[in-house]
């Protein structure tokens, strides 16, 4: 699958995908009446934490906050949604990008308004990593088992989103930092034992 670049067409399949469309559009809107500058940056899957500012969502429906509560013995076993996809394992490749990588963009984001109305961009790293991998990765840097259950697939699920970033790069300037595997995991570690 080749990475998703901003000219892709939207067509969400979930309200939530939706719901991020329709503020999009909002912004555009305002935008073309000279109502305002916006930066509408499309996150691929954030992840990672920082010490100063870690995160916990209730209930969690994140991977890897999931399977580091496996790890921990927090829950009993981490479910894998779909074993059969076009992909190398047969799980869902996700693009996933460190908070902090995300909070650089944000700032040369608004630096870059200076200049221009508007602004789309995609935040990823361009490479996709699988269920399993993360899964190998949170065993790697924890230590410690994660139990898994393979179950059927859920409605909706793509078997690859891995961003282009071609365009961050270009226009911001922006390049990701701290987003290999192993280290967003180790920094998710890091804070998920603060909780």
């Amino acid at each position: 699958m080749m990475p998703i670049d901003e000219s892709r067409a939207t067509s969400p399949e979930s309200p939530y995908g939706q719901s991020k469309l329709m503020v999009e559009q909002g912004l555009q809107w305002m935008a073309a009446r000279g109502r305002l500058r916006y930066a509408s940056l499309r996150y691929f899957n954030a992840a990672g934490a920082t010490l100063a500012h870690p995160e916990r969502h209730d209930p969690e429906i994140h991977l890897i906050p999931l399977a580091l509560d496996a790890a921990m013995g927090r829950r009993d076993v981490l479910s894998i949604f779909g074993t059969d996809y076009p992909t190398a394992d047969g799980t869902c490749v996700r693009d996933y990008i460190h908070v902090t990588d995300l909070a650089d963009a944000h700032v040369r984001a608004i630096e870059a308004l200076d200049a221009q109305t508007e602004l789309i961009v995609n935040l990823g790293t361009g490479t996709g990593s699988s269920i399993l991998q993360v899964i190998d990765s949170v065993q790697r840097v924890t230590g410690r088992e994660v139990p898994v259950r393979r179950v059927e697939r859920r409605p909706g699920d793509p078997a690859q989103a891995v961003a282009s970033n071609a365009l961050a790069r270009e226009v911001l300037g922006w390049q990701p930092t701290k987003s290999q595997l192993d280290e967003i995991i180790a920094d998710a570690w890091a804070a998920h034992q603060t909780f």
